[in-house]
């Protein structure tokens, strides 16, 4: 598989990397082993995770995820193959100091998804969300320690805003310390926000950009149909993240532009599932798109925008999706 650079870094990544996010809960450890299986095969050699997956359930199984992927590199003994990133904010246990981005939170929090994950190093290691309540030399401290001490091996963030992104490499620098040398950021035909200030910068950073959401939830399959109900199981349900699925994609301008869009791309014998990820891969500045599925036979329409190639017309057909959107304010907090 194809593999790009991490922005200006030498960290090279494949140009897809597996989410993670659902073992556990959504999807059991023997299913998720048959895709991770699967995976594995296709060259698919980054992981992502977070301690607090599996999405969709509280504290109380926050990590299992990680379990389950330690377990998996333990019995196939394929850990010096893969690039794994995990994450921390997010709370994973009752009481003070179990959620943000305090040097007290990062130091427990890295040393318990080594241990869930059964490795000596995470390769980049990733604030979950922006904790506007800690200052940012603590957290950029704790990151460059835990840097220093072998522990990770690169930091980065997810849903920041640009202006805080800019903040944060600029106190970095003032610091000399590690920065972040990526983020995370949701990014899809459907939802182009980024494209206003964070991707100029990243670019004029050298900061790398890890995609989620390029299908937009599975939104981007075109399965579903206005007027029809959420289904169970999905993404638009799951647990207590399934309203803000809804919020995110469940609308009758969504359900509108997916429906043309479908109809466009299925003309030209494509399938829609195929572009929309290899429509994220051909943006500026991605180095990797994050996919995921519930069953291992849905990676082959994701693994097929390898070999999906644009030429004008498909590029006026994906753009014309999110021009003919509302324009609605952009969330904080989990972008």
């Amino acid at each position: 598989m194809e593999t790009r650079k991490m922005g200006r870094h030498g960290l090279e990544v494949p140009i897809l990397c597996l989410g993670t996010m659902t073992f556990g809960y959504q999807i059991d450890e023997a299913a998720s082993r048959l895709i991770l299986d699967k995976a594995f095969d296709a060259g698919m050699t980054y992981l992502d995770t977070s301690d607090a997956y599996p999405l969709g359930v509280g504290r109380e199984n926050a990590g299992e995820t990680e379990e389950i992927l330690g377990r998996w590199m333990k019995d196939k003994g394929n850990r010096e193959d893969l690039i794994l990133t995990t994450k921390c904010f997010a709370p994973t246990r009752k009481g003070p100091n179990s959620f943000g981005l305090s040097r007290q939170r990062i130091m427990d929090a890295v040393d318990g998804s080594l241990k869930r994950l059964g490795v000596d190093h995470i390769d980049v290691y990733l604030a979950h969300m922006d904790d506007p309540t800690t200052p940012l030399d603590e957290t950029l401290r704790a990151f460059d320690d835990i840097t220093r001490a072998g522990k990770v091996r690169y930091v980065g963030c997810s849903n920041y805003s640009a202006w805080r992104l800019g903040k944060a490499i600029r106190t970095a620098d003032q610091l000399g310390a590690t920065g972040y040398m990526t983020i995370q950021s949701r990014y899809n035909l459907l939802y182009r926000e980024i494209e206003t200030e964070l991707l100029p910068l990243l670019q004029d950073e050298g900061v790398g950009l890890m995609v989620y959401n390029p299908l937009a939830g599975g939104f981007l399959s075109g399965k579903y149909k206005s007027g029809q109900d959420v289904e169970e199981g999905t993404r638009f349900t799951i647990g207590n993240a399934g309203a803000m699925y809804q919020h995110r994609y469940w609308q009758e301008a969504q359900f509108e532009a997916v429906e043309r869009l479908k109809g466009e791309v299925e003309k030209r014998g494509l399938d829609l599932v195929s572009v929309a990820v290899a429509w994220v891969l051909a943006q500026p500045g991605v180095s990797t798109a994050i996919i995921g599925a519930s069953k291992p036979e849905q990676l082959d329409a994701n693994l097929a925008a390898l070999e999906v190639e644009f030429d004008d017309d498909l590029r006026e057909v994906c753009e014309e999706a999110w021009w003919s959107l509302p324009r609605r304010p952009v969330s904080p907090g989990y972008r």
